[in-house]
């Protein structure tokens, strides 16, 4: 991979959970135009992490991609030493910012979701990012960001979202007491919330559903579904020292989505 310029500062160093495709991956290009290294994990989609590790090298920046399961907390302890190595072969001992994207998709009402939906759903968009930042924090370096993946879906009500938005709803609260436990290291914590994206999330329904792509733009007073690149810069410029004073935030990014 093509070698870090040397300059004055150390590089900075991002893991983005789910960075192989969709916003992940949007997320990892844009830090990589800013010169920030990645480390990313996939989970089925091996050879769409290695196309983005090869597109992040032609940008000038090192990116490793790693297998992880964020529904796993068993394999959380293996994936930290996975991430030990990473950090050296990048050069430094620590990283600096967390991007928790990795999630799935689920539709069904309260009333026909099981127990075995709604504890999957729990173990990859709550307990996984709850632990997976626990293990990660002492290889945060002070001064750090977390931004955590939310939903439009927290705010406005879809038929058959609430086992999914519930679980973001949590995410929402925990990043809150992030931001204030981690406010003595000066780590900040922002949840960040798309509106309707066209990616292959959901099967794709938002991107490939002409009757769900109209309702979307009929709600959205910008008059379109979102894509990935209009949330991946986002929360690149969000992890920048310009918004360092951002700290606890909910931000919505939908295009003005049911206003």
């Amino acid at each position: 991979m093509t070698q870090v310029t040397s300059n004055t500062q150390v590089a900075k160093v991002a893991i983005v959970t789910g960075g192989s495709r969709g916003l992940g991956r949007s997320t990892v290009l844009a830090l990589a135009k800013r010169g920030v290294h990645s480390i990313l994990t996939w989970n089925r989609a091996s050879q769409e992490a290695e196309a983005v590790v090869a597109e992040a090298a032609a940008l000038g920046v090192k990116t490793v991609a790693l297998q992880l399961d964020t529904g796993n907390t068993a394999a959380f302890d293996g994936f930290v030493a996975q991430i030990n190595t990473a950090l050296a072969q990048l050069g430094v001992s620590c990283f600096d910012y967390l991007v928790n994207n990795a999630g799935t998709s689920h539709h069904a009402s309260i009333q026909n979701t099981t127990e075995a939906e709604l504890d999957a759903l729990y173990n990859v968009h709550v307990k996984g990012v709850f632990f997976l930042t626990q293990k990660l924090l002492p290889l945060m370096n002070d001064g750090g960001r977390i931004v955590n993946i939310s939903s439009g879906l927290t705010r406005f009500s879809v038929p058959e979202s609430g086992p999914y938005a519930a679980m973001k709803g949590a995410v929402e609260v925990l990043t809150r007491y992030l931001a204030k436990e981690l406010g003595p290291r000066g780590i900040t914590a922002n949840t960040v919330a798309p509106g309707a994206i066209q990616t292959d999330f959901s099967g794709g329904v938002v991107r490939d559903n002409p009757q769900v792509n109209q309702m979307v733009s009929s709600m959205t007073a910008l008059g379109r579904p979102g894509v990935a690149d209009d949330i991946g810069p986002m929360i690149a410029a969000l992890l920048s020292d310009d918004n360092r004073w951002v700290n606890g935030q909910r931000i919505e990014v939908s295009g003005g989505m049911v206003l």
